[in-house]
């Protein structure tokens, strides 16, 4: 069964990378009302050949990595980039509408599906990390260590025990969902499955909250881990492998649209670029003694396994 959480959404649009989200407020009753996942505000177009919209998932946003390549790619090139920060689908469904310049997503599949609709000039393989299972302290479903992270979804479903979903059609999600089918479990008709329709960093806190499980990414894990008590319960299994890839919007698909190709793919190359893939590399190295992200640019998807 799908509890909807009654959420104060703000627009998660970051006019720079500087702009946090504002905090909203986590429900705790599990009889609210079931609400879609919000969908993003298109930023208007100001016509500035300066001016870069870029559309990217909560994770790259909530783990902070953007706080640090957004300044250093406006230093260096003099675009100024608004971001628009939400799950994966929003994000590639806004370049499909030709409302972004340059997308960085983290769903495979759904991408090779965008590029095939011809959304895309080019799909530069970024980084990668990869996804936790995580869930309370006590670990009531008993799935602390497993290896497998369909075995362990399997036993949180014969458990009952709950498991917060981001419902926003996300990467994550779609990891997710992608997992319960090969575990031939349909999550979304049972009364223990809540979809919060939110991103990375506030379903984590909704977890916490309610004392349940969840699967994020680990950057988002790392940089929410002093405000959370939800530690690690299955980690370091294949199908948890987390990969990024930037695509710059293809100009030719939006005749009448002002997009910023220039811009676009000034990102991407940016992203690719040797020097940023060590600021990549090193990133939160300082703070939780261990990288979020591995830099990938130049290596295939087969190199990682995919």
């Amino acid at each position: 069964m799908r509890l909807a959480l009654a959420l104060w959404c703000c627009a998660s649009l970051a006019y720079t990378a500087a702009c946090a989200p504002a905090p909203q407020p986590t429900p705790t009753s599990a009889s609210v009302s079931a609400t879609a996942a919000p969908q993003p505000t298109p930023i208007p177009r100001s016509g500035s050949d300066h001016d870069l919209i870029l559309a990217t998932t909560t994770s790259t946003q909530d783990s902070g990595l953007l706080d640090v390549l957004v300044p250093l790619f406006q230093d260096r090139t003099g675009y100024q980039v608004k971001t628009v920060s939400v799950g994966t689908g929003a994000a590639l469904a806004l370049g499909a509408r030709g409302e972004a310049d340059v997308v960085l997503v983290h769903a495979p599949a759904s991408e090779a599906q965008w590029m095939a609709q011809g959304n895309g000039t080019r799909r530069l393989l970024v980084m990668h990390n990869d996804f936790v299972l995580v869930g309370p302290p006590d670990d009531p479903a008993h799935v602390h260590g497993t290896a497998s992270a369909l075995d362990a979804l399997k036993q949180i479903a014969v458990s009952g025990q709950p498991f917060v979903s981001r419902g926003d059609n996300s990467g994550t999600q779609q990891l997710e969902l992608s997992l319960w089918q090969k575990d031939g479990i349909d999550p979304k008709s049972q009364p223990w499955y809540i979809e919060s329709g939110s991103g990375m960093g506030q379903t984590l806190t909704i977890a916490d909250a309610r004392q349940a499980y969840t699967i994020s990414d680990r950057a988002t894990w790392l940089a929410f881990s002093g405000k959370i008590q939800l530690p690690i319960v299955v980690e370091r299994d294949p199908v948890l492998l987390n990969v990024y890839h930037v695509m710059p919007v293809n100009p030719a698909k939006f005749p009448g649209v002002p997009i910023n190709a220039t811009g676009g793919q000034a990102f991407a190359d940016f992203l690719v670029a040797p020097d940023t893939q060590q600021v990549i590399a090193n990133f939160g190295r300082d703070k939780f003694g261990q990288s979020l992200f591995v830099p990938d640019a130049g290596n295939s998807e087969s190199d990682l396994g995919l």
